[in-house]
């Protein structure tokens, strides 16, 4: 679930400053939709880890989270595909609104004779902007638990309409689904 978080607080960021406008109103981004694909290089069940070795020769780590259920199935040689979609929504919070920071979720098994299934999160955070640099048109943001994420901004004038200290609610919906062939 590392690289999911990551995917997750990586196009959260990415899409959010790309924002023309932070009126106090939601903002619906387009959803981004990663896939990794390949075949399985190495399990281990006790970390719940797994090695995917894909097609360009290259390797990804996923982190298994415990409710995945027939994790002990998979094998070594199978191949898997993992699609993440990620729609996510920004708004400036108003001034003394209370912070939040939750993650609501549900997972199914997969019913056919393969392992695999299918995952939703909801996550909601409310970050701070920590750091504007307009030179490098960029804007830095922390979170709860040590969370920090600095990024490009591709619209300028959003640099303009916020400031060190404002907070910003941060919404992702990701479905993760992932077959074993």
């Amino acid at each position: 679930m590392k690289r999911v978080n990551a995917i997750l607080s990586a196009s959260a960021l990415v899409l959010a400053l790309s924002l023309p406008s932070w009126a106090q109103e939601v903002r619906q981004l387009p959803t981004q939709t990663v896939t990794l694909s390949g075949t399985v290089a190495t399990i281990d069940y006790t970390k719940r880890m797994v090695n995917i070795k894909k097609a360009d020769g290259t390797f990804e780590t996923v982190d298994v989270p415990a409710g995945a259920k027939r994790f002990d199935e998979l094998k070594v040689g199978d191949k898997v595909s993992v699609t993440f979609n990620n729609n996510v929504s920004a708004r400036l919070k108003p001034p003394g609104e209370a912070p939040v920071d939750t993650q609501t979720g549900t997972t199914t098994a997969g019913q056919g004779e393969r392992p695999g299934g299918t995952a939703a999160v909801q996550r909601t955070m409310t970050a701070t902007i920590e750091a504007i640099d307009k030179s490098a048109s960029s804007i830095t943001f922390v979170g709860p638990n040590g969370w920090k994420y600095s990024r490009h901004i591709v619209d300028p004038t959003v640099l303009d309409k916020v400031k060190v200290g404002d907070k910003v609610d941060i919404t992702w919906n990701t479905d993760v689904t992932v077959a074993v062939q």
